[in-house]
């Protein structure tokens, strides 16, 4: 079960990590004039339950031969149940906005850098930490009457299983040490949440643990009563282990583009671990032993494609034609074919949150530098591909060097040209995994581990992960000499940029008064 911020998927794999099928229901979520993103959890797990349903329904025979349910889904953000397990209010999802302001002040901390010892990973607004702090602040009252925090697959996990737990990875980034594991007091501390401590919930590993499905569970969701649930890493680690991220030897990143730009590198051992010099990023513990990824995440990935698609839509039912954006976005491919290359500048921070990757600035906005009266649409297709570029070797870049091969997920990378500029940015080969749902093959993965069907993730990812990866795509090299001449610009036009971001935010919040 990969349960995403707008769709809920349910996936069967056989126990070779074939595809044998899919089912999914939609989700939906309020953005709120203040910065508010929410998410109706009942909805949610009636969702959840309801594509488990129909992928047992389409599934010949799933019921009599499921071997595990794992889950995974959406991270950040705060879930609270009360003590008899109900939600005390919506969700708060990592797309919220609301807690800038708490993140603010526990960056300027003089003892930051302890926080970011602990957990490796910067604060933001979408983090649990930042959101109750703003909870303790303005809604007390909320924080009275919930019993425990959770994260989207969490809740999931309890509605399937009655267990109240969390994994280690978003444990560990939000309110811990990644070192140990475990929990730690300085998070705590240094949001002012000595006091709320209770409402974490226990940590479990599920390469070692599972808890059996519900008799309520099972008949929401037309699985067998007893059923093994293993509960999965966060979404991030779990489509990077189904995309290919899992390599020892450190020869391969890995990037996901979608909705969001994420980009990961595989580690092993703590010391390993390298520190952003902007305090930023996430350190998050992976399913084995002494690994982990270090991951800078864009807020923005492919809703900037979506935002120039939906101005050419407003332009065409302006002239009274109608347009779905799955309708153009093969013309957005055709037009950033034939524009001119690193002709216009652009910085892809379209979300109302911001940015977080790999700097955190929840002013930061959009912007194209260097249009002239002979840019066209093509120009401005081109450029928006090449601001995800841009934006992914920041992210990289911030991690040390590069690895040799980035390995890529999500649907955006479908895309022939955003590949050939996204490769020549990095200068590196790029592979991509033929897999759609590689969020819930990594969790599948996890869950063989743990059911004993593979004794080591070598042999699982050999099954799984190798045979589904493309053949390596080398660079242009005329491209990449291009975009080695742009992107030190790019950086230096962002860097320009924040003070006027800061300045134009206060402004509208004048404004807004």
């Amino acid at each position: 079960m990969d349960a995403g911020t707008s769709v809920l998927k349910a996936v069967a794999f056989t126990l070779e990590g074939d595809e044998i099928g899919v089912a999914s229901r939609p989700n939906s979520y309020r953005i709120g004039p203040d910065g508010a993103a929410e998410q109706d959890m009942e909805r949610t797990w009636a969702g959840t339950a309801g594509a488990l349903r129909d992928l047992t329904d389409s599934t010949p025979g799933l019921r009599g031969r499921v071997r595990a349910l794992a889950v995974t889904g959406q991270g950040d953000g705060t879930w609270l149940i009360d003590s008899a397990g109900s939600p005390v209010g919506p969700a708060w999802l990592w797309l919220d906005g609301r807690a800038a302001e708490e993140t603010r002040r526990v960056r300027e901390r003089l003892d930051y850098q302890a926080l970011y010892n602990a957990t490796g990973t910067g604060v933001a607004p979408c983090q649990q930490s930042s959101q109750l702090a703003w909870m303790v602040r303005h809604t007390p009252d909320v924080l009275q009457r919930a019993a425990t925090a959770f994260h989207c697959k969490d809740w999931l996990y309890y509605r399937l299983t009655g267990q109240r737990v969390t994994d280690p990875s978003e444990a560990v980034l939000t309110f811990g040490n990644f070192r140990t594991r475990q929990y730690s007091d300085e998070p705590l501390a240094q949001f002012g949440l000595e006091s709320h401590a209770r409402l974490l919930p226990d940590i479990v590993d599920g390469m070692r643990d599972s808890h059996p499905l519900t008799r309520e569970a099972a008949g929401a969701t037309g699985l067998p009563d007893g059923l093994p649930v293993i509960l999965g890493y966060i979404d991030g680690v779990c489509t990077a282990l189904g995309g290919g991220i899992h390599d020892p030897a450190g020869g391969a990143a890995f990037s996901i583009i979608g909705s969001t730009g994420v980009h990961m590198r595989y580690v092993t051992g703590a010391q390993s671990v390298r520190s952003s010099p902007r305090l930023s990023g996430y350190t998050m513990c992976c399913p084995l032993p002494e690994t982990y990824i270090q991951m800078h995440s864009n807020l923005s990935g492919t809703l900037n494609i979506d935002w120039l698609l939906d101005l050419m839509r407003d332009i065409l039912e302006d002239s009274g034609v109608s347009r779905s954006r799955e309708d153009l976005m093969p013309r957005i491919d055709a037009l950033a074919h034939v524009g001119e290359a690193g002709r216009i500048l652009y910085h892809p921070y379209i979300s109302p949150a911001g940015e977080r990757g790999p700097f955190l600035a929840p002013e930061a906005r959009a912007s194209f530098t260097g249009l002239d009266s002979g840019a066209g649409l093509a120009e401005l297709a081109r450029a928006v591909l090449e601001g995800l570029a841009y934006a992914a070797r920041d992210c990289h870049s911030d991690m040390g060097p590069v690895p040799p091969e980035v390995r890529l997920a999500g649907g955006a990378a479908r895309s022939r040209v955003l590949r050939a500029i996204l490769g020549a940015v990095l200068d590196r080969r790029l592979r991509r995994t033929r897999r759609d749902e590689t969020g819930a093959a990594g969790a599948a993965m996890i869950a063989a581990m743990q059911q004993g069907i593979y004794t080591t993730m070598e042999d699982c990812t050999a099954d799984w992960v190798t045979p589904l990866l493309t053949a390596a795509e080398a660079p242009d090299p005329e491209l990449v000499g291009i975009y080695e001449e742009l992107y030190p610009l790019y950086v230096r036009t962002r860097e320009a940029l924040a003070p006027v971001w800061s300045a134009h935010a206060a402004v509208n919040r004048r404004a807004d008064q």
